[in-house]
């Protein structure tokens, strides 16, 4: 039984849609319908002063999904890690389309909860 865990970084994006708290709940609501997500909680978010961005955590049934944006320097980090198998989403296409990010870049992990027979993981 093993996890999945998305590690996304974008850059190049538009600095007032990082700090539009309405444009990252639309993204995390998007997330959680379109993957089956169950939150067992309401969002929690942060926005710092200007020109600083926004923190966002949503504690999931299944784990948890966080974004943290930083609007001075166009990127945003994200992080969604599932206890269970899920497909993959297009996080590319939605935050070049809504963020205009001009690179994403998607890192996917697999989490073995338990090390394999070798001792060696895969």
């Amino acid at each position: 039984m093993s996890g999945i865990e998305w590690i996304v970084e974008a850059h190049g994006c538009d600095p007032r849609a990082l700090a539009d708290i309405d444009e990252l709940r639309t993204l995390f609501s998007r997330m959680i319908a379109d993957l089956g997500l169950r939150p067992v909680a309401e969002t929690q978010w942060h926005q710092f002063p200007a020109p600083g961005g926004i923190t966002g955590l949503c504690l999931l049934a299944e784990s948890h999904l966080a974004i943290h944006t930083f609007p001075e320097h166009g990127s945003l980090c994200l992080n969604l890690f599932c206890c269970k198998p899920r497909p993959d989403w297009d996080f590319a296409t939605y935050l070049k389309t809504h963020f205009a990010a001009d690179s994403v870049e998607v890192r996917r992990l697999e989490r073995a909860y338990a090390a394999s027979a070798t001792g060696v993981r895969a």
